[in-house]
């Protein structure tokens, strides 16, 4: 039997396999982690890059593939101004290059298809990461509690897995999902969903509401998630149903 404290405290060589672009400052990597023990959606890993001469950089970054069994595991990385891993990621990061993963770590951010009771998913920007891994998860789980995402960007060339969020969408009531978006800044014209930050009023108008006890998950700027989980709270959501995790001091997404 693998001890999955062990399996997930080892450094393993991660080979990229592929890399896709989501937005212009945003890329999805692929990569080949032989010894994978598997994650959960919501779960996050640690990078370490080693130069040549012995210099190590480390940074977390939420897995945003869905739990699956298997050695790919895939992370999205926003390119932050000055990020020294993000930028060499973006910027020097070819296929087949390696470098090493260690994980899965996180437990309290994390999401399994067992436990089924509904979720409200709120992001904000690339906050979406480990929310998508969570809803890619409960795609491939088969669950049959509702889902609800309200997605803050600020203006909609900026939207991460847009075109793969519009198709679980799309499938309405048979992927028991629901989806909207926000644009804070920029809405183009005909744009149908909501505008402006998210607030009280939005949340209730979009059925963001204790109905039913769901999870809830918040991910994003501090600021953004500490607000949220003060209007859920108020609306009567439980405060140990309430999850938050928020970007790290280099932009990166921890668990």
């Amino acid at each position: 039997m693998i001890d999955l404290a062990t399996a997930s405290a080892q450094w393993r060589v991660a080979t990229v396999m592929a890399i896709r672009n989501e937005t212009a400052t945003v890329k999805t990597i692929s990569f080949d982690v032989p010894g994978w023990p598997g994650h959960l959606g919501g779960q996050h890993v640690d990078l370490r890059l080693t130069a040549e001469d012995g210099y190590v950089a480390q940074r977390s970054y939420s897995i945003a593939s869905g739990a699956r069994s298997g050695p790919l595991v895939e992370l999205t990385v926003d390119a932050v101004p000055d990020g020294e891993v993000s930028g060499f990621l973006h910027a020097d990061l070819r296929i087949g290059d390696q470098i090493e993963i260690r994980g899965p770590i996180g437990g309290y951010f994390a999401w399994s298809a067992a436990h089924d009771y509904g979720l409200l998913l709120i992001a904000g920007g690339s906050g979406i990461v480990p929310l998508m891994s969570m809803l890619r998860s409960r795609a491939a789980g088969g669950a049959t509690q509702p889902a609800r995402l309200l997605y803050s960007s600020r203006g909609i060339d900026q939207i991460i897995y847009r075109a793969e969020l519009d198709r679980l969408a799309a499938q309405g009531a048979g992927a028991h999902f629901t989806l909207t978006h926000t644009l804070t800044r920029n809405a183009p014209s005909g744009w149908t969903g909501e505008r402006g930050r998210i607030d009280r009023m939005m949340l209730t108008r979009r059925q963001f509401t204790p109905a039913g006890n769901p999870d809830v998950y918040v991910c994003g700027p501090t600021a953004f998630v500490e607000t949220i989980a003060e209007h859920l709270v108020a609306m009567g959501h439980k405060a140990g149903n309430v999850r938050t995790e928020r970007f790290g001091p280099t932009g990166a997404i921890r668990a």
